[in-house]
């Protein structure tokens, strides 16, 4: 049975394309100043630019955000929205550069992703976050004749080694100061 399956998957015209190198695979950086945190993630709808905006907006007033979602149908436009014309802006490029239908990218300051997290992922036509970071990252795209698509997120630098007494003091001193309080 598994020998059969894999002969299918592999005869299959998508792994067809591949081979025939109809797939082509990138990874972008997602570029942004140090100070800002940025979400990215999958929508299946138009409706995903007004409802991420209200959902910042409604969990922390006063946070500057800038919203760009591609469309994968249709005029298949960046939408784009926000209360930050440089964060916009900023959305809009990034949205360019990975280029992936149905992604969503929102750039926020003032506020952390944390505080509006909950909210965007019980959003109806919200499918995926890749991520939620104010790290570099990078996205893994994957490219075909029929579009592009993301594959993943790299976020952030490789672990460096394994937090020890001395570090789960930083840390839980730092969730405190922040107003987290350990149970």
């Amino acid at each position: 049975m598994k020998t059969h399956l894999l002969s299918n998957i592999l005869n299959s015209p998508c792994m067809a394309n591949m081979a025939g190198g109809g797939v082509e695979f990138k990874v972008v950086k997602i570029h942004k100043p140090e100070d800002v945190n940025v979400i990215l993630g999958q929508s299946h709808f138009i409706k995903t630019v007004e409802d991420i905006s209200e959902a910042v907006v409604g969990s922390v007033p006063g946070a500057k955000f800038g919203l760009a979602f591609s469309e994968s149908s249709g005029e298949c436009l960046i939408r784009i929205d926000g209360n930050d014309g440089d964060l916009m802006t900023l959305a809009r490029d990034n949205a360019k550069v990975i280029g992936a239908g149905h992604s969503f990218i929102l750039f926020l300051r003032d506020c952390y992703p944390i505080n509006v997290l909950n909210a965007i992922k019980n959003l109806h036509e919200v499918c995926t976050i890749y991520c939620a970071t104010a790290n570099a990252a990078e996205v893994v795209i994957a490219e075909s004749l029929l579009g592009r698509g993301i594959l993943g997120v790299i976020d952030g630098q490789k672990p460096q080694g394994v937090e020890g007494p001395e570090g789960v003091a930083w840390r839980t001193t730092l969730l405190r100061r922040f107003g987290y309080k350990r149970g």
